[in-house]
């Protein structure tokens, strides 16, 4: 007879945003499986028969409490918050109000750049700047409207400008109203990174740039630095304070 294995717990960590559920099994710091739903239902469905660890929920706006039930793990079951320890320092004013999922960005840049200065740079809704030192004390940084969001103030806020959506490769000289809107916004952004990371080098001359959110295969290619392109920061950042959490 064959002997039985069992399936090799993993931990599950999730990022429980407003318009998806996003996850991934890991096996100590290594990323197994990822995975995205659109409803707790669906998620359910997937973690019906995984053998899970210990997990962490990171939330912006609902409760981690809807998906706890869900999650049959063995061992703990974190949510992240201000409260949780982390891995980092935090030397921001209001930690009450910093979301999560920057906590996680900057726990994932010091995972994957220890002692390094690191800008992280998450282009989503909005445009978040993130700077972490080679210490590890996260001091905060700041925060612009997102490309769509651009779009659409240009849009709700004049009685005749289009809503344009945002374009891969904008050219510098629009010819129409579409294309100006679009050469504004996507061309901005990409001086507005530019000029952000430049304005940190003058002060941290080793700066490790990282760029990662929803948007960030719009600039990725286009930007004059060296940048480090790291689509599952949040993840592994969740990740990262799981472990230091259950003891590793």
């Amino acid at each position: 007879m064959y002997p039985y294995f069992r399936p090799l717990a993993m931990n599950l960590a999730i990022d429980y945003g407003n318009t998806f559920i996003k996850g991934a099994f890991f096996e100590g710091t290594e990323l197994r499986e990822k995975f995205q739903f659109s409803d707790a239902l669906l998620l359910k469905g997937h973690l019906k028969d995984k053998t899970i660890k210990h997990c962490i929920v990171g939330s912006v706006s609902k409760s981690p409490d809807n998906i706890f039930p869900l999650i049959n793990a063995s061992g703990n079951k974190f949510s992240l918050n201000v409260n949780l320890p982390l891995p980092i320092k935090l030397a921001y004013e209001t930690p009450q109000t910093l979301g999560v999922d920057r906590i996680a960005g900057v726990c994932g840049a010091q995972e994957i750049f220890p002692k390094q200065d690191c800008l992280v740079i998450d282009a989503g809704t909005c445009i978040n700047y993130e700077f972490l030192d080679a210490l590890g004390t996260y001091h905060g940084g700041s925060i612009s409207p997102g490309v769509k969001m651009r779009l659409e103030a240009m849009h709700t806020f004049t009685a005749r400008l289009p809503l344009a959506s945002p374009v891969q490769d904008a050219a510098l000289i629009g010819r129409n109203t579409e294309t100006c809107l679009q050469s504004g916004v996507m061309n901005g952004v990409i001086a507005e990174i530019n000029g952000i990371i430049e304005k940190y080098r003058m002060i941290y001359p080793t700066l490790q740039p990282i760029l990662c959110g929803g948007d960030a295969h719009f600039f990725e290619n286009k930007l004059k630095d060296s940048i480090f392109v790291a689509p599952d920061l949040v993840l592994r950042g969740l990740n990262r304070i799981l472990l230091h959490n259950a003891g590793f």
